[in-house]
């Protein structure tokens, strides 16, 4: 048993429930809400280790729920989406959600990207050494971000890309690969969704999001980390 535990928000009974006993089966400890109110309330008591949240709920919606858990913390979330929302999949990772499942979906698929995030959200098992590059520190084991001497509050998709992208600077990442180190899998549509979390890092990480000297973009490519830093990003901000 690992004893993690699941706040699973799911408005539809048949599918919470096959949820509920695909995790159980697993060894998730799994609480059930099925509307947007109940599943603030819920997370502020349980303080869960990840949520599995449909975005169409009754009462507060989704997004509204995803909002009230990122300024609380970092807790993982995966969203669930019908395979028509595709502008709701970006707008809940431009929240902070870290990955999704379309509906309709295997509960076995479920489970596997429960572990993914995670194994994430604990650091993996990837290098213990603490990776320096320019004015960042970031520690994998203490799962800690410092830009000149400041914590960075990431989410696990967050912190992952921003190792990833530090450990080597100057090599340019295509979106695939960037998804396939973060999530463990990639498979083709599933890219465009780095967009929104590097969106979300820059926007924790660089002093001038729109003018960004940290994470460049490499176009037709995907996004890289500077060799060296531009210190005039900031000034033409």
């Amino acid at each position: 048993m690992n004893h993690r535990t699941v706040l699973v928000v799911e408005d539809e009974p048949e599918i919470a429930d096959i949820v509920r006993q695909y995790l159980e089966k697993d060894g998730y400890r799994v609480t059930v809400v099925t509307d947007g109110d109940r599943a603030a309330d819920e997370f502020a008591r349980l303080r869960p280790d990840l949520v599995l949240l449909d975005l169409m709920l009754p009462g507060m919606d989704g997004f509204e729920v995803t909002r009230r858990i990122r300024a609380a913390g970092s807790t993982p979330i995966i969203m669930l989406t019908a395979r028509d929302q595709e502008a709701d999949k970006l707008i809940g990772l431009e929240l902070g959600a870290d990955d999704y499942v379309t509906k309709p979906f295997s509960p076995r698929e479920v489970v596997a990207r429960v572990r993914a995030v995670l194994r994430r959200a604990r650091g993996g098992e990837p290098s213990t050494d603490v990776v320096r590059v320019h004015d960042l520190e970031i520690d994998p084991v203490r799962f800690t971000a410092i830009r000149d001497g400041r914590a960075l509050a990431l989410t696990p998709t967050e912190f992952k890309l921003l190792l990833t992208l530090a450990a080597h600077p100057g090599r340019a990442f295509t979106r695939l690969q960037l998804i396939d180190q973060v999530q463990g899998y990639a498979f083709e549509g599933y890219e465009r969704t780095v967009d929104a979390h590097i969106k979300n890092l820059r926007q924790k990480l660089e002093p001038a999001p729109h003018h960004p000297r940290y994470v460049l973009t490499v176009h037709g490519v995907g996004y890289r980390m500077a060799e060296h830093l531009d210190l005039g990003a900031e000034t033409r901000a």
